[in-house]
């Protein structure tokens, strides 16, 4: 069901992220999943937070979980190709259920940081 709040995430966030070369999962089912638990996670917490990470209590810190929290994460995400949630993905992925979540310990490990 669509509330009046995540059509204002899914236009806000759609440009943000354009501007940073990505786009919406073409898996329209996970966004209306994760745009929902971001709706909800503003009412409970004041912030769309990335509801696949979890919270410090550290304001600093949960700023970088703010949704859409590719500018913090940048490198770490690119070279996944997806944000950590998957919410997003390059604009040149047509398929991501290839693409995994990569910890960003296993990315500098292997050179790729």
């Amino acid at each position: 069901m669509s509330t009046p709040r995540k059509e204002v995430f899914r236009k806000y966030f759609g440009r943000v992220v354009a501007l940073l070369g990505y786009k919406f999962t073409p898996d329209a089912e996970l966004v209306e999943e994760l745009l929902d638990a971001e709706v909800e996670l503003e009412r409970q917490f004041g912030a769309p937070y990335c509801p696949c990470q979890a919270r410090t209590g550290d304001r600093a810190r949960d700023r970088e979980i703010v949704c859409p929290c590719i500018p913090y994460h940048r490198a770490h995400y690119d070279a996944m190709k997806r944000c950590w949630c998957g919410l997003f993905v390059h604009q040149d992925v047509e398929d991501p259920s290839a693409l995994k979540q990569i910890p960003l310990s296993e990315l500098k490990a292997q050179g790729k940081l």
